[in-house]
């Protein structure tokens, strides 16, 4: 029997229906005021998400979460996109995934019930923290401190366009407990109102400005080592693998923006008229959009196909280091055909085409850079 790809069923349905509705009627409302203020009432949606069961879908149903599947997740990144906020998405998937998931996957019970669970419950909020002022893509350079001293960690140093940092309860934090190089890499999970930790100035950013990126700074702050997250110096690998499911959200959620573009583009097109007829009726726009609509759904099957190697517990580095590279190029050039076929208007923050387009410029640079995809595809090839 040939089992379906990919293999939606009712089930499925359901988890996207509510997420759809509850973007639909709590988050989208709200996308313009939410970017003009530069923030979003976090807790309180996060709190709500808890009540649907929305922050836990791959969690362990004893740390209150529903243990399901990637597929289930997948679905849930996919209808984030009608809340019509980058910025909202990313903190989302920050949360639910990208600080998160190397949790549920290495954290001991002690720490998914000191910190996973509460999550999951909507009372407290994650951010995770590797980027550094001299070192982002370059993970295995990173300074921040962390000594021993008895039955503590200290920690010293400084993060920067760090997501939900403003908000955040704790951190899924990279340090460094052994000499220089990957090897001395460890996580930690860093509380916040740990005395020493400062969050420093938010960042003025060109897109997802709903959603904080802060600059973040740690003076001999100290933490139990109960609180080391996998094996001491163990980190620079937790961090890679972690990475994939960070990909692989980013990934999705460009295929989720470059739908929805699409989508009101060609209701728009329907609309706009210029020579007397709608202009989505002219051959240039009509052949445009017919290849943009081939290159996203290959964008999407190729995010299905990395999802699929992680469900099956493959190696998904390739595969996922493909969809980030492919889907966050590709929004590029969706969004700004989308913003042309807009005209003046696509330039006018009222219509959804100019925040999607500066909130989607993000993805070719967060989670790993385009060239960094590159460098490990080609590595991977053999080349």
């Amino acid at each position: 029997m040939t089992t379906a790809f990919p293999p939606w069923n009712d089930d499925h349905q359901a988890i996207r229906k509510m997420v759809r509705q509850f973007c639909e009627e709590r988050l989208a409302p709200h996308r313009h005021e939410w970017d003009s203020q530069g923030e979003w009432p976090a807790r309180e949606v996060f709190q709500e998400m808890a009540v649907l069961g929305l922050l836990g879908i791959r969690v362990e149903e004893e740390y209150g979460g529903m243990g399901l599947d990637w597929w289930f997740n997948t679905a849930f990144a996919e209808e984030l996109r009608h809340s019509r906020n980058g910025g909202v998405v990313m903190s989302i998937l920050v949360n639910t995934d990208m600080a998160t998931g190397v949790i549920g996957e290495i954290g001991t019970p002690e720490q998914k019930a000191e910190f996973l669970a509460p999550m999951v419950a909507g009372e407290k909020i994650a951010a995770l923290g590797v980027t550094e002022p001299g070192a982002g893509s370059d993970v295995a350079n990173i300074q921040t401190t962390a000594r021993i001293d008895g039955d503590d960690f200290v920690i010293n140093g400084a993060k920067t366009f760090i997501t939900n940092a403003a908000i955040a309860d704790f951190i899924t934090l990279a340090v460094r407990t052994g000499d220089a190089g990957f090897g001395g890499i460890s996580l930690v999970l860093f509380p916040t109102d740990t005395k020493g930790f400062t969050v420093g100035r938010k960042l003025d950013k060109l897109g997802t400005r709903s959603a904080d990126s802060c600059e973040i700074a740690f003076e001999d702050c100290r933490i139990p080592q109960r609180n080391l997250l996998g094996s001491l110096n163990g980190g620079f690998l937790h961090i890679m693998q972690n990475f994939q499911g960070e990909r692989l959200c980013g990934a999705l959620m460009g295929v989720g923006a470059m739908e929805m573009a699409l989508e009101d583009a060609l209701r728009y097109g329907t609309e706009r008229e210029a020579f007397g007829r709608p202009i989505g009726k002219f051959q240039v726009w009509r052949h445009k959009f017919a290849e943009h609509f081939t290159s996203v759904q290959a964008s999407k099957l190729l995010c299905y196909h990395a999802v699929q190697q992680m469900e099956a517990g493959e190696e998904p580095t390739m595969a996922v280091s493909m969809a980030k590279l492919y889907a966050a190029d590709l929004a590029q050039k969706v969004l700004y055909d989308c913003m042309q076929f807009h005209g003046g208007y696509g330039y006018i923050e009222e219509y959804d085409i100019c925040r999607a387009y500066r909130d989607m410029r993000l993805l070719p640079i967060g989670g790993g850079t385009s060239e960094v995809m590159k460098e490990i595809i080609s590595k991977l090839a053999g080349m």
